[in-house]
């Protein structure tokens, strides 16, 4: 005779209460635990420790004519159904997120490309006036009168004074150089949060309640698992 029919079905009741209220006995043991023998699955039928599921794993919510389990399956769809909606609005969430940064990231390659524009046009200018600077000198050396005529046509096509013009170029190079840093620094901080949400996002499409939904393969390999347990504890 087996040890477990020596056991009255008070005390198996009382097992599964105590791991029931431990918390550490969920649904999923229970019908584990159904499967195991004919007697455990008519004790773990009974509506009293389904009850005590329900109110475990369902807190704070109406109680119903019908049996507890069918009510423990009914709140568990429910809750399952709220979960993958939820978790829908936190994919389009991140997926919102991963969209601001792209937007963000092509606003800073824009202000790049207009700020390397402008140090570009600056040099250009800077390095011209240089050359009108040295024609200025050069006016004052004894050169040829068509060589002299030249240099003095440059100088007098600088409207704005050679030095301070000089002088304000050199601010805007630095300046210039300055918001480039500042853009970079810009740019390699939105790219990493990008990433970062990237990655996120992949972890939160790759999620544990889309296993819920299992493929014809895995459920035949469920069903001949249950059928060899179910045979071994009935030997």
């Amino acid at each position: 005779m087996s040890w477990k029919n020596e056991l009255p079905d008070e005390l198996w009741r009382k097992i599964l209460e105590i791991g029931i209220k431990a918390s550490n006995f969920t649904f999923k043991d229970l019908c584990c635990v159904s499967i195991c023998s004919r007697r455990l699955h008519r004790l773990s039928n009974e509506d009293l420790l389904w009850s005590r599921l329900i109110s475990v794993d369902f807190p704070n919510q109406t109680s119903s004519s019908s049996s507890a389990k069918s009510l423990y399956k009914i709140r568990f769809e429910r809750e399952k159904e709220r979960k993958l909606w939820a978790h829908k609005r936190a994919v389009l969430r991140k997926e919102s997120q991963v969209s601001e940064h792209l937007r963000k990231l092509r606003e800073i390659e824009v202000r790049l490309r207009e700020e390397r524009n402008k140090l570009n046009s600056a040099l250009l200018e800077l390095s011209n006036l240089h050359k009108v600077s040295q024609a200025s000198v050069a006016l004052n050396v004894w050169q040829p009168e068509v060589v002299r005529g030249r240099q003095k046509q440059m100088v007098e096509q600088c409207v704005v004074p050679v030095e301070s013009r000089v002088h304000a170029l050199d601010m805007e190079v630095k300046l210039c150089n300055q918001q480039l840093q500042v853009f970079d620094k810009a740019y390699r901080d939105e790219k990493r949060r990008l990433d970062t949400a990237k990655e996120e996002l992949k972890s939160m499409k790759y999620h544990p309640l889309r296993d819920y939904t299992l493929s014809s393969t895995e459920n035949q390999e469920n069903r001949k698992k249950r059928k060899k347990l179910k045979n071994m504890h009935q030997l």
